[in-house]
Order: structure tokens, then C-alpha cells, then sequence
């Protein structure tokens, strides 16, 4: 429905602007205009290096209905124009919570009615968390809220800091999985008593160190790795955030030739933005097309592998919660270098395990790789340090907070029921 209504409404824009500028065309004509740019706009954006695609798209498609090159401009300008000044997302932005309670509210309520709705546990407290609390409001079950690390920039966002107050403060607890962001939540009002740090967990099964050396060989080789490379591994959504530039630009630093550190990239395009074509790019300018190994995303399945192919993990991030790829790696036997920021330090919280750095310092950042890659880690140690995080761990512990809390929810309930 939202894809139809923003097809017609782009018409009726085509047709509003071109109306004016002398050059009217009809409605229909303007619907396909509309269809076709579309069409060439999400094909021209997997092109790399594209520029300008969506006024391309639309001139591309008015010439097929006889419309001049300049009037088709004037029209992709004034949606561009449209578009960053009068984005809807952005207005409409601080109603995604109340959004999300209305769609869930009839399947919920229906849930409830048969006796199938205990308590609601939404994970990251906007739109999420928002809409949790209203849901658990409108149909008298308690609600947990997780916090999972974007509730820092969503703290600093004026619109959204009030909503993010509003859902802890519905919520029966909440949850964080750093203490980093239990103090973000302490900083947005709620009371100490309400909130619980649960950390992330690992899957000891699927990762774990690889079975010989003959095994790690062959992972290597089929990543395009020297059996015999000093190789770093980070993972991620390609974005700024994450900081693989940061770690490709100490690469230079860590030898050369035989003696050169390789490092695994392994992630693709994330909601924060895709950094794939910049990244590929440094590696060029850089002269490090030989030792940095873009691998894409990979499914679960394969990132074990992927890791315990390497020797150290990395990831110069600006900021986390949790990170679950920490104790991935661990699991697998790797140490794990990052940075002080959000929750790494929780984590990473031994130099038993690995190292911390300040973030953004490439010196230290250069050095603790230098180190770790020479230091002969204890990697059955680093492993048990994951065994003591495991998820089933983390479920009994939850699990125990959901069931006190829909008990103490049921006690008016049963207060109120008539006597046999």
C-alpha cells in the first residue's frame, strides 16, 4: 500500500510540475514516467561509482513519453529539493513507535484474549521499546526493554530523547547489555532499581577453534591467505562506525613482503550506510589489494570458520554496546584488540583476552596490533573465557526476570477473583 501511494503521489507530482513549466502531460502517462524511473533508479544505485541516479532515472524515463531533457530536470530537481528539505521520515520520524503499536495492537490483542500474551520483551528502546510500552499499557501485560546500543545516538537526538524516557519509564524493567548504556538509561531517568545489565552470549557449537592445522590451512587457502600470513579478522556493517578504515590504515605499519599482516573484511552494506566502494578504494590508494580480503556478509554458519582462520580480531569501532562478535571470536580463540568505547571494555575486560586502545589514536592502535600479532596467547584460556558467557546462561537469567515479573503482575488478578 505505502509503495502504491508514493507511486501515484509521484505522479500526481510529475504532473503538477510539468504543468507548469508549459509541458503538461497526462495522468497515466505520468504514472509510467513514474513506474520506469523507479525501475532505472534501483537498478542505476547497484551500479558503481553512480552519480545522480534518481535524476537520470526520471529524465531516462520522461523522454519516452516526449518530454524535453530540461523539464525532466526541473522535475528531479524539484523532487530532490522535496526530498531534503520535506523528508517524511524524517517528520514523521518520532510516530515510528506508535506506528509499530498499531500494527502489532490486533495480533497482540488476539493473543491476549486466548491467554497467550504474558508479558511483551521488545529489544532497543526506539521505535521498539516505544512501542512496547504502549502495547503493554493498552493491554495490561508488563514489558522489558533491552538496550543494545543505539539508545546513545538516539539519547543525543533532541525529537527522540523524550520518547526514549517515555518507553523506560513504561517499561516493568529493562535490560542493557553493557553497563555503559544501564548509565544511559540511569541518565534518562529511570530509577536504579529498575534496570538489570545482562550481557550478549556466544554459541560455543559454532565457534569454536578449527580442528588442526591442516584444516586451518585450507580455511586460509580458501580465503586467498598465506598458510604462513599474520592475519587480522574484523567484522561488521561496512560503515563508519565500525572503523575498518582505521584498522587498513595501520596495515602499512604492521611489515611488508613476506612479513605483511592480512586482514580478513567481513560484512557488507548496514542501515548506517555502505562504505564498500570507499574501502575497496583505500585498499587501492594504500597498495594493499594483496593483503586486505573483502569477503562480504557471511551467514553465521560460515563466520566461525572465517575466524578461527585468523589470528587476531579487530574492530576500531566509535562506539557498542555488546558486541557479539567479541565472544565469537574468543570462542574461537582469538584475542580481541578494540576500543574504549560504549561496552568494549566490559567485554574485553582482561588482558587475558586481548587489549584496549583509545579510539582514534592510530599510534596505539598500531602498537596493540603489533603486539598481539607477536604475542603467544594463551588461546585455550581465552576460550574458557567464552565458555562463561554461553547463551544458555543468559536465557535462564532472563528467563527467571520474565517469570517474577508475570507473577507479580497476576497477583491483583488473583487478589480480585471471587472465593469458592
Amino acid at each position: 500500500l505505502f509503495h502504491t501511494i508514493s507511486w501515484v503521489l509521484g505522479a500526481v507530482e510529475i504532473v503538477g510540475v510539468l504543468w507548469l513549466l508549459g509541458h503538461p502531460i497526462t495522468l497515466a502517462d505520468a504514472l509510467v514516467v513514474e513506474a520506469l524511473a523507479q525501475a532505472l533508479r534501483n537498478v542505476g544505485f547497484l551500479l558503481p561509482g553512480a552519480l545522480a541516479v534518481q535524476e537520470g532515472a526520471i529524465i531516462g524515463a520522461a523522454a519516452l513519453v516526449g518530454v524535453p531533457a530540461s523539464a525532466a530536470l526541473a522535475v528531479a530537481l524539484v523532487r530532490r529539493s522535496r526530498e531534503v528539505v520535506f523528508s517524511l521520515p524524517g517528520l514523521l520520524r518520532r510516530f515510528d513507535g506508535l506506528f509499530m503499536a498499531l500494527g502489532a495492537w490486533p495480533r497482540l490483542r488476539a493473543l491476549k484474549a486466548a491467554g497467550r500474551l504474558d508479558l511483551i520483551d521488545a529489544h532497543f528502546a526506539f521505535p521498539d521499546g516505544h512501542a512496547a510500552g504502549l502495547l503493554g499499557r493498552w493491554l495490561g501485560v508488563p514489558v522489558t526493554v533491552t538496550l543494545r546500543g543505539t539508545e546513545v545516538r538516539h539519547a543525543a537526538d533532541a525529537v527522540l530523547r523524550p520518547r526514549l524516557a517515555a518507553a523506560l519509564q513504561r517499561a516493568s524493567r529493562v535490560f542493557a547489555v553493557s553497563d555503559s548504556l544501564r548509565r544511559v538509561a540511569l541518565g534518562l531517568g529511570l530509577a536504579p532499581e529498575r534496570a538489570r545489565v545482562v550481557g550478549n552470549g556466544v554459541d560455543l557449537e559454532r565457534f569454536r577453534p578449527l580442528a588442526s592445522p591442516t584444516v586451518r590451512a585450507a580455511a586460509r587457502a580458501g580465503l586467498g591467505v598465506p598458510e604462513s600470513a599474520r592475519v587480522l579478522v574484523s567484522v561488521g556493517g561496512l560503515c563508519e562506525r565500525k572503523g575498518f578504515h582505521r584498522v587498513m590504515a595501520c596495515l602499512p605499519s604492521l611489515g611488508q613482503g613476506t612479513h605483511a599482516a592480512h586482514l580478513l573484511v567481513v560484512g557488507g552494506p548496514s542501515p548506517e550506510g555502505d562504505w564498500t566502494a570507499r574501502l575497496h578504494s583505500l585498499a587501492r590508494e594504500l597498495g594493499l589489494q594483496a593483503q586486505v580480503h573483502f569477503t562480504g556478509p557471511l551467514p553465521a554458519a560460515e563466520l566461525g570458520g572465517v575466524l578461527a582462520a585468523a589470528d587476531v580480531f579487530v574492530l576500531a569501532t566509535r562506539n557498542e554496546g555488546w558486541a557479539n562478535v567479541f565472544l565469537e571470536a574468543m570462542a574461537c580463540g582469538l584475542p580481541v584488540v578494540t576500543t574504549d568505547v560504549g561496552g568494549n571494555g566490559e567485554v574485553v575486560a582482561t588482558p587475558v583476552v586481548g587489549t584496549i586502545v583509545p579510539f582514534d589514536d592510530a599510534t596505539a592502535l598500531t602498537e596493540a596490533l603489533r603486539t598481539a600479532l607477536d604475542h603467544p596467547w594463551d588461546r585455550a584460556a581465552i576460550r574458557a573465557y567464552a565458555e562463561a558467557h554461553t547463551w544458555d546462561l543468559r536465557v535462564d537469567e532472563l528467563e527467571a526476570e520474565f517469570r517474577a515479573l508475570v507473577s507479580v503482575a497476576a497477583l491483583p488478578l488473583l487478589a480480585s477473583a471471587p472465593e469458592r
